[in-house]
Parts: C-alpha cells; sequence; structure tokens
C-alpha cells in the first residue's frame, strides 16, 4: 500500500481541455497538508505503516492522550489521524509535511468518503421503488405494497428492502483521474465526483491496479 493524504472536499466546478476543448467536470479537493505523527516499524508494532495528522485545531478540542502523542511528533494539535501501510517507512521522519505534490497529472487514485446523509427515508427514494397508481381512489401511491410472508413463517426476512436510514455510509471510488494539481495551495482537481458534500473528509490515495504494486 502506498502513502495517500486527507483532504477536504471544496466543491466542484468545470475546466477546459486546451488542445480539444471538451468541459471536465472536477471536484476540488483541498488535499492535505498532513503532518507525520507516528511512524511504526516491524521492530516495535511488529508492521510497518506511517500515521498522517490533517487539519489544525485548538487544544481543547483534543484529549490529553491525544495532545501527548501529538507532541512526541512536535506537530500541532490535529483533529484527524489516519494509518497507511508501507513496505518501507525509512523515507520518512517525524514531524514530516506531506502535501499534494506527492500525486502527478494523469494519476489514478481511490477517494473514499461519507457520502450525504439523507436521514430516514421510504421505499422509491432509498431504493427507486416504482410508485403505485395515481389514479383517484389508488390509496398506494408510494407504498411498498406486499412486504412478503403471512401466516408461515408469520415475519419479515431479514435484508428485506424497506424505509430506513439513508446516505451516511462510507463509500470508495475508485480509479479517479487526477486532471491538475495546485501545488502552492495543495488542492487538487479530480475527474468526476467523489462522496460527501463540501466539507467532508476524504482519503485520497492511489490506485490499486492489478499487476501494479501498490
Amino acid at each position: 500500500m502506498s502513502v495517500g493524504i486527507l483532504g477536504t472536499k471544496l466543491g466542484m466546478t468545470q475546466i477546459f481541455d486546451r488542445e480539444t476543448g471538451v468541459a471536465i467536470p472536477v471536484t476540488v479537493v483541498q488535499a492535505g497538508p498532513c503532518t507525520v505523527t507516528q511512524i511504526k516499524t516491524k521492530q516495535t508494532d511488529g508492521y510497518e505503516a506511517l500515521q498522517l495528522g490533517y487539519e489544525s485545531v485548538k487544544p481543547k478540542a483534543l484529549s490529553k492522550p491525544e495532545l501527548g502523542h501529538l507532541e512526541k511528533a512536535g506537530a500541532s494539535p490535529l483533529r484527524h489521524l489516519k494509518e497507511y501501510r508501507l513496505s518501507d517507512v525509512s523515507a520518512y521522519e517525524l514531524g514530516q509535511e506531506i502535501k499534494a505534490d506527492i500525486f502527478s497529472a494523469g494519476q489514478l487514485v481511490d477517494v473514499s468518503g461519507l457520502t450525504i446523509g439523507r436521514g430516514f427515508a421510504g421505499y422509491q427514494k432509498r431504493h427507486n421503488f416504482r410508485r403505485g397508481l395515481m389514479s383517484h381512489g389508488s390509496k398506494s401511491h408510494r407504498l411498498p405494497g406486499s412486504t412478503g410472508p403471512g401466516t408461515t413463517p408469520g415475519r419479515i426476512f431479514p435484508g428485506k428492502k424497506m424505509a430506513g436510514r439513508y446516505g451516511g455510509t462510507q463509500v470508495t471510488i475508485r480509479k479517479l483521474e487526477v486532471v491538475r494539481i495546485d501545488t502552492e495551495q495543495n488542492v487538487l482537481l479530480i475527474r468526476g465526483s467523489v462522496p460527501g458534500k463540501p466539507g467532508t473528509l476524504l482519503n485520497i490515495r492511489p490506485a490499486n491496479i492489478v499487476g501494479q504494486a501498490a
């Protein structure tokens, strides 16, 4: 696994290809900077990994153990911590900053984040059910209809598609293309849409392509 970066979704826009003039829909992501807050090795932890911290906050927003952990790395109070397993961590040191320049234009990435929460939703919105008759006298415009077994077995089977909480789940969109990078402001322009609304925390890492080392 390769080291990735934490970022924030800023919104969507479009840019134009200078050669073809085609409009490309892109998501604007504030990628880092992230601070190396812990380096794990086989001797100390049994495996090699890198822990990154992102988004500075006031000290009162964290617990004393969290503040003590970050002080060891010489880092300021950071809200989010994320671990990336690596085969070799010798190239990194505590307090080092990881920025958007670890990616390159044209590179494929996997982006993970929390989808937009839509609250308690009905059958049509949550599962794309067809609506009922809209004619006068119909009493099943948006109702699910029969939900299953009657006397035997007298219960609803687990997994039945019904109304309930919709959205707010962790989703990964794979193999999205990095179209452009602003290294001064640590901004990535990623082709297409990514999970969540503006302000959502994102985990961006190089795509794991079959036949190629992660």
